[in-house]
This record gives structure tokens, C-alpha cells and sequence, in this order.
């Protein structure tokens, strides 16, 4: 059966925000869950985009927080569709802190899967993925990290599994 799916790229989708002493710990480093929500909303606005559809997020395959992000940081948070299935989508996003004089740091990388739904609340099927030039490396990645997220979904199935028979 041949796929008449349409395809097409991704776009990128930018947000900015300022963090405020409420989204920090007595240290002054940003909550993990608060990035975490802007993280989502941006990447819920990449799959929406490309989808067409309404979306929900299913997974955070992966999240690596790698540098901290202070109160008063502006922080730029990217989002793109870097590989699809039937009807789910791989988000890649990653948060940058701006450090000044038009350079930015990256401190958190995330890949979400969403899937899209249709008016009646079912998964509806997503456009085909035209990779851009530069995107291969990332859609590699991405598969990659799916892959690992399964692995370890099944592991911790069976260790529930075990725990129920205790």
C-alpha cells in the first residue's frame, strides 16, 4: 500500500521568556518544571503547527538539564518536528539562556512525543516528514532516543510486573 500522506518540512518554533524569582528555588536557578512547561508549550506549538490538528503530549522520551537558568535570564526556547510516525510527532527542543553580547548558552535539550487528534478525540494521521538540510542528524538522534525510551519502558513494565507478584 503506498502512503498518500502529504509531506512537508518542519518549521521552528521560537519562544522567549524572562524567569521571575516565582519560577526559582532559594538558590535562584529555575525550577525543572517550570522549563519543563515552557519546553512543552513550545513544542505543542511546533506539532500543532506542522499537524495541522489538535495535539497532545504522550512522552518526554528525554530531558538533560545541562546548565542552570537563573532568574532574570532571557531564555529562548526552540521546538521542531524531527521524525513522525502514523500519527505521532518527535519534538527536539532546546532552551537557551542569553548571555549577552547576541550569544547564547544552551542549558536544557528535551525530545517529547506528541500525537495528533481529530474532533473526535482519535489519533488522526500526520503529514509525511520532509527533512530539511541539517535536520538528518537530529532525526537520527531522535530515533535513537526512542528507541532507548522503549528499551526502558519495557524494563520498567516488567519490573511492575514483578512488584505486583510480591
Amino acid at each position: 500500500m503506498t502512503d498518500t500522506r502529504p509531506s512537508k518540512h518542519a518549521e521552528e518554533m521560537i519562544n522567549w521568556n524572562l524567569v521571575f524569582p516565582n519560577q526559582a528555588n532559594p538558590s535562584g536557578n529555575m525550577f525543572g518544571g517550570d522549563v519543563m512547561a515552557i519546553i512543552d508549550t513550545t513544542a505543542a506549538m511546533a506539532a500543532k503547527r506542522f499537524s495541522e490538528t489538535q495535539v497532545s503530549t504522550v512522552t518526554v522520551e528525554a530531558v538533560h538539564f545541562a546548565k542552570p537558568i537563573g532568574v532574570g535570564d532571557n531564555i529562548k526556547t526552540t521546538a521542531k518536528i524531527v521524525d513522525v510516525g502514523n500519527t505521532s510527532m518527535i519534538i527536539k527542543a532546546d532552551v537557551y539562556r542569553d548571555i549577552g553580547a547576541n550569544q547564547l548558552e544552551k542549558c536544557v535539550s528535551a525530545f517529547l512525543k506528541f500525537v495528533a487528534f481529530d474532533n473526535q478525540r482519535k489519533p488522526t494521521r500526520v503529514p509525511e516528514l520532509k527533512l530539511a538540510p541539517g535536520d538528518e542528524q537530529a532525526n537520527r538522534l531522535a530515533q535513537e532516543v526512542t528507541r532507548a525510551a522503549i528499551a526502558r519502558q519495557k524494563a520498567f513494565e516488567k519490573i511492575m510486573a514483578e512488584q505486583v507478584q510480591i
